[in-house]
């Protein structure tokens, strides 16, 4: 077996793969991990349906829906994502310092609601401002982790639970993931959505929870399992299928009865049933794949040829979605994930385009999400799909000198037909450093929670008013169940 073909991983042989796993057994915590590890590839959920005949030519019908959490993995400066234009610019201009984006930069927007204020969006969101204009995308303003709602005077005296760590990257991550901050969960609230909603469908087979970015705590449910692939589909032992040659025949049906054998003990049967399972589940998912009509929608790609990194996560979300009729899934949850938001320094480059880190992100996700929507109009779903952002937490409007730090309250964007678009939803901040939603530096508190976001979303999906509690415990604190951009 060539490392090209091995199991799992692109760098690793079915001896080091063997090998890694008998090491692991050395102790109960390297093995749970490396089943746990299994377990997101198995991608089957709990229940089990039986036996199915893929449908090729099933069309999507009309109650499918879709949710895509595109993740901004490291504290996106939504500062200057939305920035105050007209005669709000020279404050901005002044607070933000080094870090100010030129006036003449910036694309206007039209809000159909007004706080009294204009506002602008950075020069490389070109495909954003467009989805706006007609009405398909939404901003969310000022939108972060919290316990309770919580101005400026329940900060500064104590008087309200905050969310612990605030402005730490991992736990600002998994609260955002899981929302509830004050009472730790192993369940993140898309996984709470699948485990109320996965009899919707008609096959489990296949997980409707697929993350394209690895492990993450959005996903993580009681019943159903996220299912991690690769952006060229789900990852196999070499020669791993059912139907290629005879050899290859073999060797999956040898492969299967090896792991599907009595085992001595707990631990060995565990093993072994949740490998024999990602080999099955990775065997129905590609032939799935391989048999499902080629989109013809074009996604942005390098210097090099290569599709970017968003693009190629979002172009295999939007092949899984094409294929939910022949997996039997009316309802799907994808976890997309671009890294580097963490800007510190180097966030901004006048002087050269290639160097301007935060205008490079912004500019790839603009172009993936429009390829995506794209995508999604040649799918005939754009009503039933929606991609929406979420990041750790925004960043200090204030400069470092050569970058921003971490922040709390922070802006978003959803995407989609059925995206009541063209208007901010939430409350902005007063941006103003010492104003009444700055706790310091420009670290806006949150006007509208997390828990308020993903009820919106949840709702849509199907989940009723009676279940909101159980996907989001803590949403009975706050008064916007539903922020109606949906």
């Amino acid at each position: 077996m060539s490392k090209a073909q091995s199991p799992f991983r692109a760098d690793v042989t079915r001896r080091d793969f063997l090998g890694s796993a008998c090491c692991a057994a050395v102790g109960y915590t390297g093995l749970l991990s490396t089943l746990g590890s299994l377990r997101l590839m198995a991608g089957a959920a709990s229940p089990d349906n039986g036996p199915r005949v893929p449908n090729t030519s099933a069309a999507i019908g009309s109650d499918y829906k879709a949710l895509v959490c595109l993740f901004l993995n490291g504290g996106n400066d939504a500062n200057n994502m939305i920035v105050p234009t007209g005669a709000d610019y020279a404050a901005y201009a002044s607070a933000r310092s080094n870090l100010a984006l030129p006036s003449a930069s910036l694309l206007p927007i039209s809000p159909k609601t007004s706080d009294g204020r204009s506002w602008g969006l950075h020069g490389s969101l070109t495909e954003l401002q467009s989805h706006f204009a007609a009405g398909r995308l939404a901003l969310l303003g000022n939108v972060g982790t919290l316990v309770y709602p919580t101005t400026k005077n329940q900060y500064s005296r104590a008087l309200v639970p905050l969310p612990p760590q605030l402005f730490s990257h991992s736990d600002q991550q998994v609260q955002w993931q899981h929302s509830v901050p004050d009472k730790p969960t192993s369940t993140g609230w898309g996984g709470r959505i699948a485990d109320l909603l996965y009899n919707l469908n008609t096959s489990n087979d296949i997980s409707m929870s697929v993350s394209i970015a690895g492990k993450n705590t959005l996903q993580v449910g009681n019943v159903i399992s996220q299912y991690a692939i690769g952006t060229g589909g789900a990852t196999t032992l070499s020669g791993s299928t059912s139907s290629a040659t005879s050899t290859d025949g073999i060797r999956f049906r040898a492969q299967k009865d090896l792991f599907a054998a009595s085992q001595p003990g707990l631990i060995e049967a565990a093993f072994g049933s949740v490998s024999g399972d990602a080999i099955v589940s990775a065997d129905l998912l590609n032939g799935v794949l391989a048999a499902a009509p080629a989109l013809t929608t074009t996604f942005p790609t390098q210097a090099n040829g290569q599709l970017t990194t968003a693009a190629a996560q979002l172009r295999m979300a939007a092949r899984l979605i094409g294929a939910s009729p022949t997996l039997g899934l009316k309802r799907q949850i994808f976890f997309v994930q671009l890294g580097g938001w963490d800007t510190h320094a180097s966030q901004i480059n006048t002087t050269n385009a290639a160097a301007d880190n935060h205008a490079n992100l912004l500019n790839q996700i603009s172009e993936a999400v429009d390829a995506f929507y794209r995508a999604m109009v040649e799918l005939g779903v754009p009503n039933q799909v929606t991609l929406f952002t979420a990041s750790d937490f925004g960043r200090t409007f204030r400069s470092n000198g050569d970058g921003s730090d971490h922040g709390w309250g922070s802006h978003s964007f959803i995407l989609g037909g059925a995206v009541k678009g063209g208007d901010i939803y939430g409350k902005m901040p007063t941006l103003t450093v010492g104003g009444p939603d700055d706790t310091s530096l420009g670290r806006w508190i949150p006007t509208t929670s997390v828990d308020e976001y993903a009820a919106t979303l949840a709702t849509w999906f199907g989940v009723s008013a009676t279940d909101l509690p159980t996907v989001l415990p803590n949403i009975g604190r706050f008064a916007k169940p539903n922020l109606g951009f949906l």
